[in-house]
């Protein structure tokens, strides 16, 4: 089934913010992995505006059922000792042509994987709210950004909890011309550069990237006289692949 929809999350905030000046994050890659033996992560947050830029990061944990659809639990007002995944900080100050790491600790069990979505929404700072602003430097900040109206952009990256004892088993195949995968291992596969090409090799379509969830299908259609080419990536394993449709 296609991640991208239920996944990723990215969103158009509308915001007063100057035309001239507003912060321009980078959240780095969209998609983590939490490999066995790791429970930390860091990553940095970089701003390519001209405006100091206050982020709010949030967790949410993607549990899905026996019909593969996903149910949304938010963690923030869990108490600290029950949540599985902690960020620190959860509000970033990131300034102008600046970087803000943050790490990523995961502190639960390892039995099967686990999927969290973590979203870095940037908001207009106020007294209280966790940024450590008093009131009058709240209003100092909003009073230097002028009338005009621009879309601020949220975004959100996916992190892929591996299990302890992580096994793959990816059946890639073609089934009547349509390049059929089976994920048979208890993690996560990732196929990679996917796309189809003339006999040539030198026209290919535009390459995309999937991910297969433990127990998951997926067929691509059939592309007659083209080749499919991928690169499987198993965990610290990859090889690519090539089936003629």
């Amino acid at each position: 089934m296609a991640l991208g929809k239920c996944l990723i999350w990215l969103a158009a905030l509308a915001v007063a913010w100057p035309a001239h000046a507003a912060p321009e994050l980078n959240v780095g890659t969209l998609y983590d992995y939490l490999e066995p033996g790791s429970s930390t992560l860091l990553k940095r947050i970089r701003n390519g505006g001209d405006t100091t830029a206050f982020v709010k990061v949030s967790v949410i944990e993607l549990v899905y059922d026996a019909q593969g659809k996903p149910r949304e639990v938010d963690l923030e007002g869990m108490a600290l000792s029950e949540r599985g995944l902690i960020v620190s900080p959860a509000r970033l100050i990131v300034p102008a042509r600046g970087m803000q790491a943050m790490r990523v600790l995961y502190r639960s069990d390892r039995d099967r994987e686990r999927y969290f979505r973590l979203r870095f929404i940037p908001v207009l700072p106020e007294q209280g709210d966790g940024f450590a602003l008093s009131e009058a430097e709240a209003k100092a900040y909003g009073d230097t950004l002028k009338a005009g109206v621009q879309l601020l952009a949220g975004y959100g990256t996916l992190l892929f909890v591996r299990p302890e004892r992580s096994h793959y088993d990816t059946l890639v195949q073609m089934r009547q011309g349509r390049l059929h995968m089976h994920n048979r291992g208890n993690a996560t596969v990732v196929l990679d550069h996917v796309r189809h090409c003339a006999p040539t090799g030198l026209t290919c379509a535009t390459p995309t990237k999937l991910h297969l969830l433990p127990g998951r299908e997926r067929e691509l259609p059939a592309q007659p006289g083209r080749t499919y080419k991928l690169q499987l990536q198993e965990g610290d394993k990859t090889q690519d692949l090539a089936f003629d449709s």
